[in-house]
């Protein structure tokens, strides 16, 4: 696989995650009008009181190894269920609203998956 595609994703998925992740903490994006089942999925995770700042902790790390090239992986690996709840998120609980960042996140993940696949065979 080309090393420069390779490097574009990974670089546009770790910027991604870290920017997201830090949303979480700092909250400074807008945000995005949701269905009523989604605003209840999200605040659920919010009353918890760490359940949201621990997906932002796992983005933004995740966002950071992917960004200095160390460990990354392990990296890919903790994105893989948050990346499967970001799509289903949007398909399921708002009605595919919103998708097309989500299949970018998940599709940066399984390519950069994939083209590390020697890291990723003993664990199947």
């Amino acid at each position: 696989m080309n090393s420069k595609v390779t490097l574009i994703a990974r670089i546009l998925l770790g910027f991604i995650l870290i920017v997201f992740g830090l949303n979480k903490f700092l909250d400074f994006m807008p945000h995005p009008e949701l269905s009523a089942q989604g605003a209840t999925f999200m605040g659920a995770l919010m009353t918890t009181g760490y359940m949201f700042k621990l997906v932002g902790l796992t983005e933004f790390v995740s966002g950071l190894l992917l960004l200095v090239n160390k460990y990354k992986g392990f990296a890919l690996v903790l994105l893989v269920p948050i990346s499967v709840n970001i799509v289903f998120f949007h398909l399921v609980l708002e009605g595919g609203n919103g998708i097309f960042p989500a299949l970018v996140v998940a599709g940066l993940n399984a390519f950069l998956i994939y083209v590390n696949w020697d890291r990723f065979k003993s664990l199947f």
